[in-house]
């Protein structure tokens, strides 16, 4: 396999929560408004330290999609998914764009998303809806 390079990032990094490598920066982000089947999810322009794994066709909120999941290179923890083609006209503006989920990242600001989530829903006043 041999020796995996990784791209160190500068500004608001976005990071793999498992292992801390980096993937994406907040200047790349093009949409916060993305939902997986675990909460919220980020659309970026451009992610860097990511495998891409099989193509395959997914029926998504917005349609059907060729998309491949993409998996951190250090670790191999999947973190979200890259939009190969969208069927949809509407919907070509995330062509070659990725969606990493915010609950396999850490944040900018060295927050857990995954941390503070599971702290809400346990401990906050919404319990009784879990």
């Amino acid at each position: 396999m041999g020796r995996v390079f990784v791209v160190t990032l500068e500004g608001k990094i976005y990071s793999c929560r498992h292992c801390k490598t980096h993937l994406a920066i907040g200047e790349d982000i093009v949409s916060k408004s993305f939902h997986c089947r675990h909460g919220r999810a980020y659309l970026f322009n451009k992610v860097v330290n990511v495998s891409t794994g099989e193509r395959e066709e997914r029926m998504m909120m917005t349609g059907m999609h060729t998309v491949a999941d993409i998996f951190c290179v250090v670790c191999g923890a999947i973190v979200g998914w890259k939009y190969e083609t969208a069927h949809e006209k509407s919907q070509k503006y995330k062509e070659g764009k990725s969606v990493l989920e915010r609950i396999k990242l850490v944040g900018p600001d060295g927050s857990n998303y995954w941390a503070t989530h599971e702290a809400h829903i346990i401990g906050g006043s919404d319990a009784d809806d879990v």
